[in-house]
């Protein structure tokens, strides 16, 4: 735990304890987005793909999953390729939690995963290292038990700047936030097949959720864009290296 952060537990613990439950009873909770969690469409080199994570993998903040992440990245990535997508997503998963989901499917093989994780690990009391340590460890299992090749991870979300919560619980969480973030891009820079997207989602008015806490859908849209564009270049320079498509 960084000193900052220790030095604020201390002299602001009981307070951020009090706005955090108070945010957490007053904060409207949204429900997940309706619709398909997965599918095949569009035409060309198939590209199979996972989306797997919390609250805004789960698309809450928008009404349908085609508004949603999901949605609009498989519409992004179908111009281009016949992607056969799954989305593995709840709301209130952190880490831990979705290594636990992951378990719980069978071995089966994807070309790349959109990782959303993170929001309900920066919120609880989880120390850094472990954070890190489950982060190593969903990297591994996608390898390993779900043959990635290619893992997009997304960064955490600017919470310091979300207006939902109320100060310095906001500074306090954006710290965290930002921490996590920098200790994550340097993980994701030691592993070979991952990716972390760099195109930061600004809370803007209008473009989050009735919530104050979830994208809204033209977050989203940018989300996806970002996302497709990664795994565009990354996935074309995979198979022009490797020269052979996994059917």
């Amino acid at each position: 735990m960084s000193h900052t952060e220790t030095l604020a537990k201390i002299l602001l613990g009981p307070l951020l304890l009090v706005q955090g439950l108070y945010t957490r009873r007053v904060t409207p909770k949204l429900p997940e987005a309706e619709g398909e969690r997965q599918g095949e469409v569009g035409s060309g080199e198939v590209l199979r793909l996972l989306i797997v994570g919390d609250s805004a993998a789960a698309g809450v903040g928008a009404a349908t999953q085609g508004e949603a992440l999901s949605g609009r990245l498989v519409e992004r990535l179908a111009e281009d390729y016949r992607v056969r997508w799954k989305l593995w997503a709840r709301s209130g998963l952190d880490s831990q939690g979705l290594l636990e989901l992951l378990e719980q499917h069978g071995p089966e093989r994807f070309d790349v995963a959109l990782l959303s994780i993170g929001v309900n690990d920066v919120t609880s009391t989880l120390a850094l290292d472990h954070w890190l340590a489950r982060q190593r460890r969903l990297m591994a299992l996608m390898c390993d038990k779900f043959a990635v090749r290619q893992i997009v991870v997304s960064p955490l979300p600017p919470m310091h700047l979300f207006p939902a919560l109320p100060q310095p619980l906001r500074w306090f969480l954006g710290f965290r936030a930002r921490r996590f973030n920098a200790h994550l891009a340097d993980l994701a820079d030691r592993v070979d097949q991952c990716t972390m997207l760099i195109t930061p989602l600004a809370p803007e008015p209008g473009l989050m959720a009735s919530d104050g806490f979830h994208p809204g859908p033209m977050l989203y849209r940018q989300w996806a864009d970002d996302a497709a564009r990664v795994i565009d270049q990354r996935f074309r320079t995979t198979t022009i290296k490797t020269g052979v498509e996994d059917v």
